[in-house]
């Protein structure tokens, strides 16, 4: 294997391997999260060993919990007893297998099935003085000793458990529909003939990091002067959870200086890439969830399919493309009004499938 991933717990009586950390959502099925577990049964004193898969909603790092209150809040979570073994336990996979050889004779392989109704792993980007884990959506197994699987008067010491964030991801459907289209006519004051304005993107999905095409038809049949065209990609961030909050942040704009004149018209393409790297510094923004400092990008559009419950899915994150007219009042004392006319289009942002690599 090219590489294993491994916890092991304060006091050395339990270790947890992973084969990988990121477990793609296909729509009909997840990945199953199959990993190991080292056992040294000698520190035990009688205990029992336990794994579990939790999916949770953050709304506050650890160092903000006190007099026992916790921000974070489970959405699903699924265990099960690893030592002793009990009942009878299914074929290991490949990858149990490669992480066997890893740990020898003490492992026990443990295998998880999520649910496909859950959401996938997203973050809220903490402001760069913000200090431990930002708000988000994450998965974490975690295995741990204790008497029973689930008691609330159990008090489980932080040396008798190892714990690895996971990510659920979900890349772009292979099918990618046509792409939406928005217009509108606007009439102005002392003008009996309005400005029409049409914005489109060719596809409705497109893949983090790659140019968008922004189709723009104007046909001014005014006497005022088109001065700017105003681009903007806006994230929309709905928070389903602790409270019902929605707000959008801008995450590309820019102007064009591109003039039209009464009743004149213009057919251009202008090209927008929203990236993360240019909002950096954008506390609350949307990211793809994000293992320690590892690299990411924006969050991906939340898919909602068919019979799924929105309110399972913690943080849900769409996107639209903004354009706008900015157009002269005219007269000696005209001004600039950035949203005399403007339209919206809905933009799908996600990662693409990468090849199948196969389980060494």
């Amino acid at each position: 294997m090219a590489k294993v991933y491994k916890k092991t717990s304060g006091n050395e009586s339990i270790a947890l391997y992973l084969g990988k950390r990121d477990f793609v959502d296909h729509v009909e099925s997840v990945d199953v999260v199959d990993g190991v577990i080292k056992v040294d049964p000698a520190e035990l004193d009688g205990r029992k060993v336990w794994v579990y898969l939790a999916c949770a909603f953050r709304y506050g790092s650890d160092d903000l919990d006190v007099i026992g209150l916790s921000f974070r809040k489970d959405i699903w979570v699924k265990r099960v007893q690893i030592y002793p073994v009990v009942g009878t336990k299914p074929a290991n996979t490949p990858m149990q297998e490669a992480l066997l050889k890893k740990c020898g004779d003490q492992g026990h392989p443990f295998t998880f099935t999520i649910d496909t109704n859950l959401p996938c792993s997203v973050g809220l980007q903490p402001a760069p003085e913000d200090a431990g884990k930002s708000c988000g959506v994450d998965y974490e197994v975690k295995a741990y000793i204790a008497k029973e699987a689930d008691d609330p008067d159990e008090k489980i010491s932080k040396k008798d458990t190892c714990r690895l964030i996971i990510r659920k991801i979900q890349f772009a459907p292979g099918k990618v529909g046509a792409g939406p289209k928005a217009d509108i006519s606007k009439n102005f004051m002392m003008s009996d003939k309005p400005v029409h304005l049409e914005a489109s993107i060719e596809k409705e999905l497109y893949f983090h990091g790659d140019p968008i095409p922004v189709n723009v038809k104007i046909n001014n049949e005014t006497t005022k002067v088109v001065k700017k065209i105003k681009i903007t990609v806006e994230q929309t961030t709905e928070v389903l959870l602790y409270q019902s909050d929605k707000y959008s942040k801008t995450v590309f704009t820019e102007e064009f200086a591109e003039e039209i004149k009464g009743e004149s018209t213009l057919e251009k393409t202008f090209t927008v890439i929203p990236l993360l790297s240019n909002n950096k510094e954008k506390r609350g923004l949307a990211v793809d969830g994000r293992l320690k400092d590892e690299d990411t990008n924006l969050a991906s559009t939340t898919i909602i399919r068919p019979g799924m419950d929105k309110g399972m899915q913690g943080i849900m994150v769409s996107y639209k493309i903004k354009v706008n007219l900015l157009v002269s009042s005219g007269g000696l004392l005209g001004g600039l009004t950035a949203s005399d006319v403007g339209v919206e289009v809905p933009l799908v942002l996600m990662s693409p499938k990468p090849a199948d690599v196969p389980v060494e």
